[in-house]
């Protein structure tokens, strides 16, 4: 195929796609107005399922399926990453070596990170409640441990953070998601359909029935997911080293100690 027919072909799938979306948005309330069809029909179904967030009910019950693609997006991404920046024939690790951290810094990292940490997890668990969630909450825990790299050293890191055990836990809280919608098939209703358990309490933790599962099964889906996609590229910066680099480094009298932090 030619670069002529390539490009016609992508601007007449660009004019159909405009086309859709003109037709969509002509549909649309007005904008400023006093009518929202959506929007009360999303708060409606996530009060009549006893669900504080709105948006977590929109997530988690109403487009459920939706965010089953958005999960899986991201696991294939981080799958990706870890294909291609495995390491190679002509690569090998080198440990590094602990770099200096000045006092303070050391201090407030540490202080930090149980405090990350617990932000992280307080915003998974109370997704269905308030602002936040599993995404949201996700990053946060996973993010708040690599603040041991910056107030200690990447071997420190290494400790809490060993890759094939979040390997499998990406791995177990994507099959938990889907796991949840098949037992809806199986109770006799839609898949994902939020149907299995009693919907509690309005406004506590055990309220909003599948919709607290299906936030956490994210929470720690996204949370091992960047911890895995992190480490491919610390691994890279920091462990492994091609050997005609490595070499290089040699004669110029340059030690690892310099890829230690």
């Amino acid at each position: 195929m030619n670069p002529r027919t390539r490009l016609w072909l992508v601007a007449t799938g660009g004019v159909g796609l405009a086309a859709l979306l003109v037709a969509a948005c002509l549909r649309l309330p007005r904008f400023g107005g006093d009518r929202h069809p959506y929007g009360d029909r999303a708060v409606h179904a996530s009060l009549e399922r006893h669900t504080a967030n709105t948006v977590a009910s929109v997530n988690f019950d109403q487009r459920a399926f939706d965010t089953l693609g958005e999960m899986t997006i991201l696991f294939a991404a981080v799958l990706g990453c870890v294909v291609l920046l495995r390491q190679t024939r002509d690569e090998h690790r080198a440990r590094p070596e602990p770099a200096d951290v000045a006092r303070p810094v050391r201090r407030y990292a540490l202080l930090v990170l149980p405090v990350a940490l617990l932000t992280g997890l307080y915003v998974v668990a109370h997704g269905q409640l308030s602002p936040g969630g599993g995404f949201q909450g996700g990053v946060v825990a996973a993010t708040a441990l690599h603040v041991l790299y910056l107030g200690a050293d990447y071997r420190a890191l290494e400790r809490v953070r060993p890759v094939g055990a979040y390997e499998v836990g990406d791995a177990l809280a994507t099959s938990a998601y889907l796991v949840t919608g098949v037992a809806g098939l199986i109770g006799g209703t839609a898949f994902l359909a939020n149907t299995l358990l009693p919907y509690g309490t309005f406004n506590t933790l055990s309220s909003g029935g599948t919709v607290p599962l299906l936030n956490a099964a994210v929470g720690m889906e996204v949370a091992c997911a960047v911890v895995v996609l992190l480490a491919g590229f610390l691994d890279q910066a920091v462990e492994i080293v091609d050997e005609g680099e490595d070499d290089n480094r040699a004669g110029d009298g340059h030690h690892h100690e310099e890829r230690g932090k």
